[in-house]
């Protein structure tokens, strides 16, 4: 026996860990959306391009890739042969000769994690192809040796531990994991199945499944922020020997990192959400540090004990079990940023070599669940089954509807189904949230063959009515995103996807991708404001629609993004909402769903992620365009800022002013026929804003402010100094701009540009606190008119100074009497300053 292991620790260290990769099929929502691939393969490498910058792209290896995005051959059985033979054959052998072996999966949500783990239909996946082949071989041995295979499984969410298995998992705070000398780290009160076959075992899993996705509806969490771990214990017992092998496999299904990435310019106070994901940060790292002990590195300190995870895993990363890694990504430019953190992710695993060895966790017996009633009774009764935004987790729940009357509860008591006559109606419950074909109902409603529920924030069903309504039509086509399409349109967000008279229909790929963004969101926000309810923050989350041309100084229609606004006194991008939810979770997990235990002191507000310091807000913006300017014409507007939903925030009063150097109005007889007679000569000219009308924003609070920006092709935008408590002040500001020689760029630029003025709301807190970034500008003005008469000094010398540059195009700004100079290379949008 001693030999044995010896004998298994080389081979281990030989061959302990591989990473595979596989690229999925477009899905229906990256087809409507004309995506294009962005990933390429050769032999073990994987390519993959930022679609916004073609030329940047990276490079990882692997042990194993598959290339599925074209499609995927598989053998008369239906089974993927050469993945298993891949991945899978090491686990099973390495199992029956009596060692660990663990195999983790990790993707995005909908990137082919459960379909490549699991399967689908005769396309059997890696975990039940491995129980089959492992069960033909204890049948096979079964001369030499008595055998015993046990099945546990449990979620990993928010650090809490659910045993799947067990109805009771869901008490507060989960299950405990406790530590002891010999076994290490174990979970008390885990259920261990006994099973004889891969059918019982595949039974389990679907039972388990369905209270993960059950657990998660409760919880205001999709079942994809978890981690499962499921653990299968092979017992060998050889009499004749006296020798009992004990091994085991571990099946660990990760949640996917599905933070958004914000932009350098948009800092949050707050990081990220840390406990939602804490497993999957400390695996990573003890990876690393495990990675760096193999190079001959000193680590001091390996950080198994920072999550939970990593507690259960702890023997088996550090000794000599066989690990195999399934990273799943989709080759869409619309999931770029997804699918590069899954390949760092993968790659974090590549130089991994330390040998591994087991984990012992102590469980109770239990009787299996008899799932069989389940499908006699799809046969005989209505019911509804859920549909998640996982494909492969659809239909895991189903809720049959007898004859009678019946209480569901998300919440507390959420709804009442009946089914009395033959008639299956709906009820909600004291005002609960009840929606059926995207329409919000109050009062009872009687449902029609395959109508679609909403329940509560995010729980989404399907209504199977009798069998005798059933005509054998395909279900398919109410997936998730037909759900939210449906509540996106109710909300006045539609697009038409299908075929019309004309033949197919392809909305702009741009908007399509917006909408999707939308419908993503949709359910988070909604859950958002749960939270805030029942936290009683006081803050409303609503999704907005951002026209990026707002801020393009060419007017076009550019592609549109999405924005969360909170409680009109926020205005968060897509990514900032998105990681401040899962900082929400984890406030309600501990002082919500936590129980007894809870910790539920109020947060400070430098860690609460409902709560922001009071900031500028943009407003609209408003186009004054340049082409008269090009003629020496002068131009005065009054010119309607537009707020991103086309509402009219106010009326802007500028002027164009063709002047002279010393920025004196230009006459008539300087008026010119032909742009080109400007071609090489100076250009002066003044802004002048004088006036903003009908603020809608201070008229829905006195005690609120405006600023204006100036977007020209300058570095930073300028800023008009801050008024207050006025719904029409008076702002007289003035610039003055100065184009050394006109090129032919810059008078391209002037005849089909506008300059873009933003106006930017400002909130008062306690007086007349603005933002860091607005204060320190308003201070660097003060200082400007406080040196103006110095610089008013300076004034002829600086003009020499510019009149004597040979090269290039330049424009001088005179705010207040001071002049300063900026380069513009080439004299057209987008060049460096």
């Amino acid at each position: 026996h001693v030999s044995m292991r010896v004998r298994g620790m080389e081979m281990a260290s030989k061959d302990c860990v591989k990473v595979a990769v596989r690229v999925r099929p477009f899905n229906k929502r990256e087809r409507d959306a004309g995506s294009r691939c962005i990933i390429s393969m050769t032999s073990n490498n994987i390519s993959i391009q930022d679609p916004r910058n073609p030329q940047n792209s990276r490079t990882f290896t692997f042990d194993f890739t598959y290339w599925s995005l074209s499609g995927f051959s598989r053998n008369k059985d239906g089974l993927f042969a050469s993945v298993f033979l891949d991945l899978g054959q090491g686990i099973h052998d390495n199992a029956l000769q009596g060692y660990n072996a663990t195999l983790l999966a990790y993707g995005q949500t909908g990137s082919g994690k459960s379909y490549s783990m699991v399967g689908y239909g005769a396309n059997k996946g890696l975990i039940p192809t491995l129980c089959e082949r492992l069960f033909q071989s204890i049948k096979s041995m079964q001369d030499s040796r008595q055998c015993q295979v046990f099945f546990s499984m449990l979620e990993i969410y928010n650090e809490q531990v659910v045993d799947l298995l067990s109805k009771t998992s869901r008490s507060a705070g989960g299950l405990r994991v406790r530590e002891d000398q010999q076994r290490g780290f174990y979970v008390e009160g885990l259920r261990r199945v006994p099973c004889d076959s891969a059918a019982q075992v595949e039974q389990l899993m679907e039972q388990g499944t369905r209270t993960r996705t059950t657990v998660a509806t409760h919880m205001n969490a999709n079942s994809s922020r978890s981690h499962m771990l499921i653990v299968i214990q092979l017992k060998q017992i050889f009499s004749k020997e006296c020798i009992t092998k004990q091994s085991n496999i571990y099946l660990v299904d990760l949640a996917g990192s599905e933070r958004q990435r914000s932009s350098g310019s948009e800092a949050d106070r707050l990081k990220e959400g840390t406990a939602i994901n804490l497993s999957l940060t400390t695996l990573g790292n003890v990876i690393s540090a495990l990675a760096d002990m193999a190079l001959g590195k000193k680590v001091v300190h390996i950080p198994y004990r920072d999550s939970v995870l990593t507690k259960l895993l702890q023997s088996a990363l550090g000794g000599n079990s066989r690990t195999v890694m399934i990273a799943t990504l989709s080759a869409a430019d619309i999931c770029y940023e997804e699918s590069l953190s899954t390949l760092r992710y993968a790659e974090r695993w590549v130089e991994f070599l330390p040998k591994k060895s087991h984990l012992v966790i102590t469980v109770y017996t239990n009787a299996l669940l008899n799932i069989d009633h389940e499908r006699r009774m799809m046969q005989m009764h209505p019911y509804v089954m859920n549909i998640n935004e996982d494909a492969q987790l659809s239909g895991v729940v189903k809720l049959f509807i007898q004859e009678g009357e019946f209480v569901l509860q998300i919440q507390e008591k959420h709804a009442i189904f009946s089914n009395q006559q033959r008639r299956v109606s709906i009820t909600p419950v004291s005002g609960s949230k009840v929606i059926v074909n995207g329409v919000p109902v109050s009062k009872r409603i009687e449902l029609q063959h395959l109508d679609r529920v909403v329940l509560g924030s995010n729980s989404t069903y399907l209504f199977i009515g009798f069998p005798s309504e059933r005509s054998g039509e395909d279900w398919s086509r109410y997936d998730y995103d037909y759900f939210q399409s449906e509540l996106a349109a109710a909300e006045g967000f539609h697009i038409h996807l299908g075929f019309s008279s004309n033949g197919p229909h392809q909305p702009d790929p741009s908007l399509l991708a917006v909408f999707y963004d939308y419908i993503k969101l949709m359910p988070m926000v909604t859950e958002a404001n749960q939270m805030s309810k029942e936290l009683k923050k006081g803050v409303e989350f609503k999704l907005e629609i951002k026209n990026l041309a707002m801020s393009d100084s060419k007017g076009h229609d550019l592609e549109k993004d999405i924005a969360v606004r909170v409680t009109s006194v926020w205005m968060w991008s897509k990514a900032k909402f998105v990681n401040r939810k899962f900082l929400m979770e984890e406030v309600y997990q501990q002082q919500v769903v936590g129980g007894e235990g809870a910790d539920r002191a109020p947060l400070p507000r430098d860690r609460d992620p409902f709560w922001d310091p009071l900031e500028p807000l943009h407003l609209g913006s408003a186009h004054l365009w340049l082409q008269s300017l090009a003629f020496r014409i002068p131009l005065e507007e009054q010119v309607e800022v537009v707020g991103p939903e086309g509402t009219e925030e106010a009326i802007l009063q500028a002027q164009l002013v063709p002047c002279s150097p010393t920025g004196l109005p230009l006459g008539e007889d300087d008026i010119l026929i032909d742009p080109s007679e400007l071609l090489g000569k100076r250009l002066d000219f003044q802004l002048v804003v004088d006036q903003c009308c009908g603020l809608r924003w201070v008229k829905e609070a006195r005690n609120r402010g405006v600023q204006i920006g100036l977007v020209f092709d300058c570095p930073q935008p300028l800023y008009t100094p801050a008024v207050w408590h006025n719904v029409n002040p008076l702002l007289d500001h003035r610039v003055q701009f100065t184009a050394l020689r006109t090129s032919q760029e810059l008078l391209n630029f002037l005849q089909s540009n506008a300059l873009v003025l933003e106006l930017w709301g400002l909130q008062e807190t306690g007086g007349s606190d603005l933002s860091s970034s607005l204060r320190a500008l308003h201070q660097d003005l003060e200082q400007l008119r406080n040196s103006n008469a110095a610089l008013k000094k300076e004034n002829s010398a600086l003009r020499e100074q510019l009149n004597s540059a040979r090269n290039g195009d330049y424009f001088r700004l005179s705010h207040a009497g001071h002049y300063c100079s900026v380069k513009i290379l080439g004299a057209h949008p987008g060049s460096e300053p």
